[in-house]
């Protein structure tokens, strides 16, 4: 089990150097990863994902980052695939790439004219997924679809490195974007309004990506959760004992302040 932070790219974190400052001291405490909300604009001030994690690789050798999850519809297909890999060429191979559909009942989505509905949203997911893969691998790619055209040679890649891992959002008890997720590198469970899946869905949701995948392929689930302190594991063992990789504790929308963020960071990851 790996345990993260998940922290807001606005409001009172809506600082590059006060998440940069954030990322140093999960390290220092002994987190294995800060993942950051991917918002334009909820409330301000707010900050550029990419460079706030840019700036938090800087500060950091070992820590994982990335966003989770970026909407995968607003953004432009090969900005998006340039952006991941240099970040993980500079980090080290340390960037996760959490990636869905997007969520329009907040502002940032529909302020700027992306009205398009669930299902064209993750029509162009699917599709996206499959071009970002051989983006990322660094192969040349010839694709002529619904929602994406592309004729593009190869992006440079360092050889000797795997391809950036993709976490895609699922809506549990929903199969569709289970499926989805099924097929790539993780899945970031999430019930509707609410980042805290229950048990008894977390075993449901990891007993269909097993039946999806198989066994022994490696796979992460992510369970979103909070505890008090490092001795306070028992959501964190059960989390565990249903199949979840990573637990990550967060900070809710309108909930906490960077110095609550800072503190419980500090007092360290509750390791079972």
């Amino acid at each position: 089990m790996r345990h993260g932070f998940y922290v807001p790219n606005f409001g009172s974190f809506g600082d590059v150097r006060v998440l940069a400052d954030l990322a140093a001291d999960a390290e220092d405490a002994g987190w294995d990863g800060l993942f950051l909300w991917d918002h334009l604009q909820v409330v301000e001030p707010a900050v550029d994902v990419w460079m706030a994690m840019t700036a938090m690789a800087l500060r950091t050798e070992r820590l994982r980052m990335g966003p989770l999850v970026t909407p995968l519809p607003r953004r432009h297909i090969a900005e998006l695939a340039r952006q991941a890999l240099t970040l993980d060429e500079l980090s080290g191979g340390r960037l996760v790439l959490g990636l869905g559909a997007g969520y329009p009942h907040l502002p940032d989505f529909s302020a700027f004219g992306d009205d398009r509905d669930l299902r064209t949203r993750a029509a162009v997911l699917d599709e996206g997924l499959e071009v970002l893969d051989r983006l990322l691998r660094g192969e040349a790619v010839t694709h002529h679809g619904p929602h994406f055209s592309v004729d593009c040679p190869a992006f440079a890649t360092s050889p000797d490195r795997p391809r950036v891992p993709l976490w895609v959002a699922a809506s549990w008890p929903a199969q569709r974007p289970v499926r989805r997720a099924a097929r790539w590198d993780g899945v970031v469970p999430v019930q509707l309004f609410d980042l805290e899946i229950g048990q008894a869905d977390l075993e449901g949701l990891v007993s269909t990506v097993r039946q999806i995948r198989g066994e022994d392929r490696p796979f992460d689930v992510t369970r979103f959760g909070r505890t008090a302190g490092p001795s306070d594991t028992a959501a964190v063992e059960a989390a565990a004992k249903a199949g979840a990789t990573w637990w990550i504790e967060f900070t809710a929308m309108g909930e906490g302040t960077v110095d609550d963020a800072r503190e419980r960071l500090r007092l360290g990851p509750p390791r079972c």
